[in-house]
């Protein structure tokens, strides 16, 4: 198993992606997903999201919510606890990314993007401003074919 977190930093309408083609061993590779990435010894969720976004985009985040934890259970990877946030006010440049390429993208354009179709679920409660919640997602390779939210199956 392994903790992660994940960050949405919003600038209007307009969300931070990571196109993730610079590597080639990457699960998410092709993929379109926020800022973020494993947790290190010792670090909370708040901890390791606030490194990664500063690694990976060199932006000091000053304003951010805890939104969710999600859950991916896959045939092909271990587990991951997914620490999913957003951010709405920071400072700094943006620079390149060693992962893939940095872009603000448009909200209303994500579910164009070559994303997780469980992805596609977490933005949409985003967008929503849903509560707090808690969803498991279960994969068999790329295709999703379960998911759970707040305890309770729904239909995909």
């Amino acid at each position: 198993m392994r903790n992660t977190s994940l960050c949405y930093i919003e600038r209007g309408n307009e969300y931070l992606l990571l196109h993730r083609v610079k590597k080639e061993a990457d699960e998410n590779r092709d993929k379109w997903i926020g800022v973020g990435g494993k947790f290190e010894e010792g670090e909370s969720p708040e901890d390791c999201m606030l490194r990664e976004v500063y690694e990976e985009t060199g932006l000091c985040l000053s304003s951010w919510r805890f939104r969710a934890v999600v859950t991916f259970v896959s045939d092909q990877w271990d587990t991951e606890y997914m620490h999913l946030f957003t951010a709405d006010s920071f400072s700094g440049r943006l620079k390149s990314c060693d992962e893939g390429e940095l872009e603000w993208v448009d909200r209303d354009r994500l579910m164009e993007l070559s994303i997780w179709e469980g992805d596609k679920i977490f933005l949409r409660l985003l967008r929503e401003d849903a509560p707090f919640f808690s969803l498991k997602l279960s994969y068999h390779g790329d295709r999703l074919v379960s998911a759970v939210l707040d305890g309770r199956e729904m239909a995909l």
